[in-house]
C-alpha cells in the first residue's frame, strides 16, 4: 500500500517535532516534508506532491488561512486540516470555506489527528455536523443574509435528486447512509457528489455542508 504523504505547517518547531513523532511511526503515513510559515508551502508542495497538509492558521508572515487559498486554486492541490487552538472560530470557518477539508484542536490526542489524516485522505471530510454548525452560528454575522440569497442561487443549479444528496451531505451523512435513505446504490451517490462539486465548483463535501447551510436548507429539513 502506497504511504499518505503528509506534510506539517507550523511556526512552533516543538509542535512540529511533536507532530512528527508522533505520526512518523505510522506504516502507512510518510512525512514527506516541513514547514515553519505559510510563505514555504507553495514551494515545498511543489516539492514534496504531499496527498495532506496539515497547517496551523496562526504564523507570523503568511497565516494558515492564506496558504490553504492559495493552495486550493491551485490544481491537484493536496488536502488540507487546519490545526487550531479554538473550537469556533472565523479563521476555521474561513479556512473551511477556502476548501480545507476539516479541522483539528492542537490537543486532539494523537491517534485521533492520525485517523483525521486517514479520513481526509481517503476523501471524508473530518467535521461532525455539530462542530460544523456551531462553527457557523458563531461566524453567521452580518454578512448570513448575502451568503443565503447566492447560496440559494446556486443551489438552485442543482436537480431535485442532487439537492436531496447535498442536504444528506450537509447532514453529515456517509455515502453508505445517503445510499440506503434514498434508495440507491452508493456508485450513484458518489456520481451525484462529483456532480454537485462540478456544478457548484466546490472542493469537498465540507464545502457542501456549509453551501446548504447558508441557503438554510438544513433548516427546512428541520435540522
Amino acid at each position: 500500500m502506497t504511504p499518505i504523504r503528509l506534510l506539517l505547517v507550523d511556526d512552533d518547531p516543538l509542535v512540529r517535532a511533536g507532530l512528527s513523532f508522533m505520526m512518523g511511526g505510522a506504516d502507512d503515513l510518510e512525512i514527506v516534508g516541513e514547514a515553519a510559515d505559510g510563505s514555504e508551502v507553495e514551494a515545498l508542495v511543489d516539492r514534496t506532491r504531499p496527498d495532506v497538509v496539515l497547517m496551523d492558521i496562526r504564523m507570523p508572515t503568511v497565516d494558515g488561512l492564506t496558504a490553504t487559498e492559495r493552495l486550493r486554486i491551485c490544481k491537484d492541490a493536496p488536502q488540507i486540516i487546519v490545526l487550531t487552538t479554538f473550537h469556533a472560530d472565523e479563521q476555521v470557518l474561513r479556512a473551511l470555506r477556502a476548501g480545507a477539508a476539516g479541522f483539528v484542536l492542537k490537543d486532539t490526542p494523537p491517534a485521533e489527528i492520525l485517523d483525521a489524516v486517514r479520513r481526509v485522505a481517503a476523501g471524508d471530510p473530518v467535521l461532525s455536523p455539530t462542530v460544523t454548525r456551531q462553527l457557523m452560528a458563531h461566524a453567521a454575522g452580518t454578512s448570513a443574509d448575502t451568503r443565503r440569497t447566492s447560496a440559494r442561487t446556486r443551489v438552485a443549479t442543482l436537480n431535485d435528486r442532487e439537492r436531496e444528496v447535498a442536504v444528506a451531505v450537509g447532514q453529515g451523512r456517509s455515502n453508505a447512509e445517503i445510499a440506503a435513505e434514498l434508495f440507491m446504490s452508493v456508485a450513484t451517490v458518489k456520481t451525484h457528489v462529483s456532480r454537485i462539486l462540478a456544478k457548484l465548483d466546490l472542493n469537498n463535501r465540507v464545502q457542501i455542508a456549509l453551501l446548504t447551510y447558508d441557503a438554510g436548507l438544513l433548516e427546512e429539513d428541520g435540522h
